[in-house]
């Protein structure tokens, strides 16, 4: 096989969606946009009116993922991402396809951190508050620096990028840090490794207690109508935890390594991996328990811990970081610096305009004025058709899509294409 092949044969993306996945996510009335740091892609899982549809770009090791309102910040290799939401320019996206979309990230400013190994982020006050995993503390963005250190666990006794204890999950309640999960109670490098099958924690911010502990590698703490949701990721299980008495009850426990957690109403996202690193997760309770694994994401109920549904990605991607839910939205895209549409967009709080000419420049005569093309406006220019599922952007196959996606597995192929 040529190493084209192996390119093409390691991006191809297989799917499958439970029978009840396609009704939950057409009356939730949003979407889902979710991270694979494994697979380099942020993925979105919207509803057309009669379909999921999936869609995915490339990012550079995307982690943690946070939504303020029209907003979403992004964790990646070296950055924090910020994108916003130019709802009238999406519309008019795909010039061949009008209407395809109702929701355009648009990169805005992008924090440049250097390799933190950032894991999750979160909206603060106008700002973004990061969890700096390499050098074991809470962060801020910064104009002048890579990072603003805020806090770090007690037990760590210096700020130092050794990633001592791995700290990783952040909760955040009325706006400010208040919950952190770590996998390991640890002040040496890399010490969190060596009993990280039940030396996790999780930490109260204010106070600096430790909250639970003997916990198998917990990561995504999360606030949710005055409970506290975490993930005892190497057991599989869903945890809702009494931060007063350090007790917790299993709300289920499901076929995966647990990570990525979204509470929408009375529902949980959980998103689930398989385990790819043995040196890393190795020896975990949910290997003994399951010899497969699954990589998707999991629609739980909180009202009695059942299963509503199951979004399965089979194979290409085989490890979730983050999942997040956009309400109100129902079909968002993405785009990253690589998409020519970036630098044709323009927003103002009052107006937002695509810059495509509708006319072009002859060789070697006189300059021909282009002309803006207002949103929700007709005209011509240059279609991204590299968007269409004819041309590389990864969607549902049509055998599934007018099946009314039965659980059969189809895949997904990204022909190399950068998204």
């Amino acid at each position: 096989m040529t190493q084209a092949n192996d390119r093409q044969a390691a991006a191809q993306i297989c799917c499958s969606v439970s029978p009840d996945f396609p009704a939950w996510l057409a009356q939730s009335g949003g979407s889902l946009v979710l991270s694979t740091y494994q697979a380099g892609k942020v993925a979105t899982i919207g509803w057309d009116g009669r379909q999921v549809a999936l869609l995915m770009r490339q990012f550079d090791k995307p982690l943690g993922l946070a939504v303020e309102g029209r907003r979403l910040a992004l964790a990646t290799r070296h950055s924090i991402e910020v994108f916003a939401d130019a709802a009238l320019l999406a519309r008019e996206y795909l010039e061949g396809r009008p209407g395809l979309y109702d929701a355009l990230y648009l990169p805005r400013v992008s924090y440049h951190t250097g390799d933190l190994n950032a894991h999750d982020v979160a909206f603060e006050d106008g700002g973004l508050v990061f969890v700096n995993t390499r050098f074991s503390c809470l962060a801020r963005v910064s104009y002048d620096h890579h990072f603003v250190p805020v806090w770090r666990p007690s037990f760590v006794s210096d700020l130092v990028p050794e990633d001592r204890c791995h700290l990783n999950g952040l909760a955040m309640v009325a706006g400010r840090p208040k919950y952190v999960t770590a996998l390991g109670a640890t002040d040496t490098p890399g010490g969190w490794r060596e009993n990280k099958a039940s030396g996790g924690v999780l930490i109260d911010v204010e106070t600096g207690q430790v909250v639970v502990d003997s916990l198998s590698m917990p990561h995504s703490p999360r606030w949710h109508e005055g409970r506290l949701w975490v993930l005892n990721s190497g057991t599989g299980e869903l945890l809702a935890v009494d931060p007063e008495t350090g007790r917790y009850e299993v709300v289920c426990g499901l076929p995966g390594y647990v990570r990525g957690l979204c509470l929408a109403g009375p529902f949980a996202l959980v998103g689930m991996c398989k385990i790819r690193e043995k040196h890393i997760f190795g020896g975990l309770p949910i290997q003994q328990r399951l010899e497969r694994l699954t990589c998707g994401v999991a629609v739980v109920d909180l009202r009695g811990g059942s299963l509503l549904g199951l979004f399965e990605f089979t194979s290409g991607c085989e490890e979730l970081y983050d999942v997040q839910f956009l309400p109100g939205v129902r079909r968002p895209t993405i785009l990253n610096l690589d998409k020519p549409a970036v630098y044709e967009a323009v927003t103002n709080p009052d107006s937002s305009y695509w810059l495509r000419a509708s006319q072009q420049r002859p060789v070697d005569g006189p300059p021909t004025p282009s002309t803006p093309l207002a949103a929700g406006t007709g005209g011509g220019g240059e279609s991204n058709q590299m968007d269409t599922d004819q041309n590389g952007a990864p969607r549902l196959p049509s055998a599934i899509q007018e099946a009314g996606l039965p659980p059969e597995r189809e895949s997904l192929l990204d022909s190399g294409t950068q998204f």
